[in-house]
């Protein structure tokens, strides 16, 4: 039976894409909503919602959420810091929340990939992040790469402060604490994240590179029908997926 979604940023280009692959993947959208449309208008008739809108709506669609007790999936991007805990203080132990910044099974595996090699590979090889979107894209660096950056961050115990936003002119030695991150834009490139780890004599990378954007897509309504159920709590994709070990 398919999955009856409210679909909030509908006629985003993720809005979009999601409302094409729906029907193959087991799943109608019922409320398509966007800048104007009521959500409340059809969510009675919802099992689920799926937000790939802008950084400010999302707290409102989540109180929505709580308000219905229907389980939400959050692909927007962008948040503030207070943005982000106005969210958390509404969803917390009410419903399932799956909030992930890429659907993607190949980067979810990506993000499993980079917390082992760390672990492996040590201080002994320095951690950088790049990567590469669209010209329209209006948030940097990207919801993906703020995950890799976490996950190293947790790896190496790299503080806030010794994460750098590329480098311009005199900066020194780079230091063994400090991951590098840089964002390029430009054209129509759907998403493309690298992260290095450079030692001495040797360079290890991992790449994902994402050529259509159904692959998210359908990784966000595979994370609506697993949410379906699940206790109140907030899960990242690699728990849909069951990489986290």
């Amino acid at each position: 039976m398919s999955l009856k979604l409210l679909l909030n940023g509908s006629r985003g280009r993720m809005g979009i894409a999601i409302s094409a692959i729906a029907e193959a993947n087991n799943a109608e959208i019922v409320s398509a909503c966007d800048t104007g449309d009521d959500p409340r208008s059809q969510i009675d008739a919802c099992e689920a919602i799926i937000d790939f809108s802008f950084h400010e709506v999302t707290a409102g669609i989540a109180e929505l959420a709580v308000e219905k007790n229907l389980p939400l999936v959050i692909g927007t991007t962008g948040h503030t810091s207070e943005e982000k805990a106005q969210i958390l203080a509404t969803v917390e132990g009410k419903i399932p929340v799956v909030w992930a910044g890429n659907y993607s099974v190949g980067v979810n595996t990506l993000n499993y990939l980079t917390r082992k090699a760390a672990a492996i590979l040590g201080e002994q090889y320095e951690p950088e992040v790049l990567e590469m979107h669209h010209h329209h894209k209006k948030d940097a660096p990207s919801g993906t790469a703020e995950r890799l950056i976490e996950i190293l961050k947790d790896g190496y115990q790299i503080a806030d402060e010794q994460v750098v936003h590329g480098r311009e002119g005199l900066v020194g030695a780079r230091p063994r604490k400090e991951i590098g991150v840089h964002a390029i834009r430009g054209g129509d490139i759907v998403g493309e994240h690298t992260v290095y780890f450079c030692g001495d004599g040797e360079r290890i990378e991992l790449t994902h590179r994402a050529t259509d954007r159904k692959i998210f897509a359908q990784g966000a309504v595979r994370a609506a029908q697993w949410a379906v159920g699940k206790a109140a709590g907030v899960y990242n994709m690699e728990d849909v997926l069951g990489l986290t070990d």
